[in-house]
């Protein structure tokens, strides 16, 4: 029978890694589909234009369909790290199969390699295997009960994006191998061999699908570390250029992972983690005192699903419904969650997810399952453990008294604006406002930029139909080791939230994009800063769904008496300059304020260059967050003067 296990876990890693996060930005190109379609004569539609792809060509032409996003490897969830998913899944069910116990991933510049010690792929069919599409052994339960490849997609995506892939299969002292070239074979080998059972796989990514990507590694070793934290007893073994190999293994699963989130800001438990492992199902949680909202990692035979699904939804109802049945008490599920930090995770058969990405799990059926299972394990536990128990009740109920009092907080903040006034004095609003339900309101926008000067310019110059402007009085507060209590307590907080009324729900955002227009200097950027660090406290939401930009601005204008050229940095500056030849006039703009409205109309229009905050998930935001927005400065002042590098003009 499995049981609780609630020992403090030890790190069975043997080589200390630190790791960093960042939140990404990435380009948004604007598209103007009518004027478009104005300008281009309509083609002809007939038999002629209808196309029948290969396999291999619809992977290469719509690869996003495969694996996502391309990307350029700053994103943990960017192609090339999907890539080396797919083939290291194979080599991860062959372990939950009880094949071969240690993996071994090399790393060398973007060439990637893997080794199973599993059972090898069958040496007749290793080029189907890897380069025909519905091919493979995961449609037969009895080889591969719990995959995570049942698509027989996986692989071939792989080779169809590689420059270089080979595949070679070693099975009871006799080999075959296959070169690819972009999926396309080159040479095949077999013949006799002394090397131990299993599969190897390497591959380099085509650089006409990944233009100046590269692999971070730290991505690929937290991808690893969640590898052996759900696969207790794998080895794995990663090989880099100039080090030591580093050894991934864990002793105690999920807990390991519990206990290295909570490290990553210093979080000590309340309470021991509570840990449960059955055949197909496993979870730990904990509570912490120095934490905000609920922190939960979800996995799917062994894929991490970032967006969560059905097996998350119904641990937590699980979740609520016992500690609600063993205290008689009428929690809300928020109420339970709160500073909760917690993974779950599941072994199905027949998974169904929502993309080949895997991200999110949508299997319906096993939810009721699932909910009484997770409700009665964890009542056992708590009978069994009542002194656990109390302190969980004891948190929860905190965590209630707490609600009921940002409650009168809220009702407080909200008689206080009703006297002032019936409008919000900083907001300059626009006619339409965005309705996802009706599908109104879509391209309106509302800039949030800082002083009455910025907001000057944009004002006399927006779009009054779908722009609004709401203007900060200074530096905003820094809200990241607050309390939900101080939107309430800040007017300025307080009026941005009613402005984009979010109070209760993103869902009810009045305008489609959130922009943050602030000038390009030091200020400017710690402005951006503390507004990203406090959608990113108390409107996730907003990130997530891909509603907060920056707004680009120019940073110079070169012009002569022809032509003027607005630049955005100082290569398109020298560019410009060397363009126009001659003396040509150039100004730097410091601030909003110094561009004029007749200047700035075209820069909020169509010519409008926008960079989207990309959402990345509170295990891998908060670190950072908390390292450049906590309460260490003393730690950040070190940090930035051993970083300083100072330019010296010659």
């Amino acid at each position: 029978m499995p049981d609780f296990d609630t020992a403090t876990p030890e790190t069975t890693f043997l080589t200390a890694k630190t790791r960093a996060f960042a939140l990404k930005s990435a380009p948004v190109c604007p598209i103007f589909p009518a004027a478009f379609m104005a300008e281009k004569p309509q083609a002809v539609y007939d038999e002629s234009k209808i196309k029948t792809l290969s396999s291999l060509e619809h992977i290469r032409l719509r690869t996003g369909m495969y694996i996502g996003r391309t990307g350029n490897g700053t994103h943990p969830d960017d192609g090339c790290y999907i890539l080396l998913k797919e083939v290291v899944d194979n080599a991860i069910d062959e372990f939950i199969m009880g094949n071969g116990k240690e993996v071994q991933i090399g790393l060398e510049g973007n060439r990637v390699t893997v080794r199973d010690f599993g059972r090898g792929i069958p040496l007749g069919k290793v080029v189907d295997c890897v380069s025909k599409i519905n091919t493979g052994a995961k449609y037969n339960d009895d080889v591969f009960q719990f995959s995570v490849g049942l698509n027989g997609v996986g692989t071939k995506a792989v080779n169809a994006l590689s420059k270089h892939f080979l595949v070679r299969s070693h099975r009871d002292g006799e080999f075959a191998e296959a070169q690819f070239k972009i999926g396309k074979l080159k040479k095949e080998e077999a013949g006799k061999t002394k090397e131990p059972n299993g599969t190897f796989i390497e591959f380099e990514p085509d650089p006409e699908i990944f233009k100046s990507s590269e692999y971070k590694l730290e991505f690929v070793e937290r991808r690893l570390r969640h590898y052996s934290y759900l696969n207790t007893g794998l080895k794995l073994v990663l090989n880099t250029p100039g080090a030591e190999p580093t050894v991934f293994q864990s002793r105690h699963g999920l807990m390991d992972l519990v206990m290295e989130e909570l490290g990553t800001d210093g979080s000590e438990p309340i309470y021991s983690p509570l840990h449960y492992s059955g055949k197909t199902l496993e979870f730990c949680f904990t509570h912490s005192n120095s934490r905000y909202g609920e922190t939960f990692f979800s996995f799917v035979n062994g894929q991490y699903t970032s967006d969560g699904g059905t097996h998350l939804s119904a641990f937590r109802e699980g979740l609520l419904k016992a500690v609600n049945e063993y205290c008689n008490g009428k929690f809300d599920g928020d109420d339970v969650r709160e500073a909760m930090v917690g993974a779950v995770s599941i072994r199905l058969k027949d998974p169904i997810f929502e993309s080949q990405t895997k991200n999110k799990l949508g299997n319906t059926e096993i939810r009721t399952e699932l909910v009484n299972s997770v409700r009665e394990e964890l009542l056992h536990f708590f009978q069994r453990n009542k002194q656990i128990a109390e302190t969980i009740i004891a948190k929860v109920k905190d965590t209630q008294e707490l609600r009921k009092e940002l409650l009168n907080v809220k009702k407080l903040a909200r008689e206080r604006a009703k006297a002032i006034t019936f409008r919000i004095p900083q907001l300059k609003d626009c006619k339409h406002h965005f309705d996802r339900k009706k599908d109104k309101g879509r391209g309106t926008m509302v800039f949030i930029c800082e002083g009455q000067s910025a907001a000057g310019s944009i004002t006399s110059c927006r779009d009054v139909n779908n722009q609004a402007v709401f203007v900060l009085k200074g530096k905003p507060l820094n809200v990241w080791d607050l309390k939900r209590d101080v939107m309430y307590k800040n007017d300025e907080m307080y009026n941005l939230m009613q402005a984009l009324n979010v109070e209760d729900t993103t869902e009810s955002l009045r305008y489609e994009k959130v922009i943050l227009a602030t000038d390009a200097d030091v200020d400017g950027m710690h402005i951006r800063n503390l507004m990203i660090t406090y959608f990113f406290k108390f409107f996730e939401q907003l990130v997530h769904d891909g509603h907060v930009y920056v707004l680009e601005t120019p940073l110079f204008r070169v012009r002569n008496k022809q032509e003027t050229i607005y630049c955005y940095s100082e290569t398109e500056r020298d560019a410009a300059a060397a363009k126009l030849g001659g003396k040509p006039e150039i100004t730097r703009f410091k601030g909003l304020g110094e561009i004029s409205p007749k200047e700035f109309a075209q820069f909020i229009g169509k010519q409008m260059r926008l960079s989207k905050v990309e959402y990345a998930p509170r295990t891998e935001s908060a670190p950072i967050l908390n390292f450049y927005m906590g309460k260490n400065t003393p730690e950040r002042k070190d940090y930035i003067m051993d970083s300083l590098v100072v330019a010296v003009e010659e």
